[in-house]
């Protein structure tokens, strides 16, 4: 028995979620029409008025049956009994099966990396799934106070689900620099773009793809070989490479016991203070970077340690002499607790 009602209730399941919404619609008001004309033919029922039928087919309908408004002939009855309600209820819980699909296929295409965002703008695109590293990237992306509302968007090869449904919105396709998911993750309007893929070989197609549909977002690449940096940076000047400094970092550490932990915190929006950078506003004047550091560390509590004119040169000078001049345009390197905006200094106080 319970093995029939199963079959009956999926061949239901399956007619109904087959109906198209104008369909439904259609057979939805032919139903409302057909009861109201009805019980008018009839005659002699209250609830045939047209400031009150509505409600009644409704209250039915949806089973409420608050009982304020009801048939008294025998034969409204019978149409009620035999038309109205039977038809009524049917379409209701048509209406609620095409909802439930409806709301239920979205969530599912977004698990499953189908759903498009061309939508969105300013955001950032993660290519490529490499587990624990990903989910460590976007804690601390989370974790600093400038992005942490910023949209993400993680796109992955393959057929994974969606790892982190409740931090970043999801797009699948059988390789990182395919057009079509490039598209449906906004590429084209991201501001920053990160790329790790599973190798380097993956990271650098990403990189390119990328690269010829948005050249004006910072990207930001990983590669375990320079060669490969090497080449994207042939290709893709303006792209950030970073390249595994995993040795020099144990060197540092053997020479000088600790020194692991200045850099694990220097790059941790998740503890202490962290490296941030501003941009020097077009309209100073003439500045020296001692009187920037003291400034700094006296008014917002903030430790200067470098500086550079570009973002990508060879220009970058770390612990700058005080009488060095700093520039409109200079970009600024410093450790602080949160992120300081160009619009909380106060540049008209600060003097040669």
């Amino acid at each position: 028995m319970n093995l029939i009602l199963s079959k009956i209730a999926r061949y239901l399941y399956v007619r109904i979620t087959g109906l198209t919404w104008d369909v439904v619609c259609l057979i939805t008001a032919v139903h409302f029409a057909l009861s109201w004309a009805a019980l008018e033919f009839i005659g002699g029922e209250e609830i045939a008025g047209a400031e009150i039928f509505w409600y009644f087919y409704a209250t039915t309908a949806t089973t409420v049956g608050y009982g304020d408004y009801s048939p008294v002939t025998a034969m409204g009855r019978l149409v009620t009994v035999l038309w109205i309600m039977p038809g009524g209820i049917a379409l209701f819980t048509t209406i609620i099966a095409k909802v439930v699909q409806l709301i239920s296929g979205r969530w599912r295409r977004r698990m499953l990396g189908l759903a498009n965002y061309e939508e969105l703008t300013d955001h950032i695109v993660i290519l490529g799934w490499s587990g624990a590293k990903t989910e460590r990237m976007v804690e601390h992306i989370r974790g600093d106070s400038g992005e942490g509302n910023r949209e993400i968007v993680l796109c992955a090869a393959g057929t994974l689900e969606n790892p982190m449904p409740d931090q970043v919105r999801y797009v699948r396709a059988p390789a990182l620099n395919t057009p079509d998911l490039l598209r449906r993750a906004a590429v084209a309007q991201a501001a920053n773009i990160i790329v790790l893929g599973e190798n380097d070989s993956e990271t650098l197609a990403a990189a390119l793809g990328a690269a010829a549909v948005n050249a004006d977002a910072h990207m930001v690449v990983y590669f375990e070989q320079l060669s490969f940096a090497d080449l994207l940076r042939a290709h893709c000047p303006h792209a950030e490479c970073n390249i595994s400094l995993s040795i020099e970092l144990m060197v540092r550490s053997a020479q000088d016991p600790g020194s692991s932990r200045v850099q694990r915190q220097l790059l941790s929006t998740l503890e202490g203070p962290t490296q941030f950078s501003l941009t020097v506003p077009d309209d100073i004047g003439e500045i020296r970077y001692g009187s920037l550091f003291t400034t700094l560390k006296t008014q917002h509590d903030v430790t200067l340690f470098g500086m550079a004119e570009t973002k990508l040169g060879d220009d970058l000078i770390l612990n700058a002499p005080s009488d060095q001049r700093v520039n409109p345009g200079t970009i600024l390197y410093f450790m602080a607790a949160r992120r300081i905006e160009t619009k909380d200094i106060n540049w008209s106080t600060l003097g040669p």
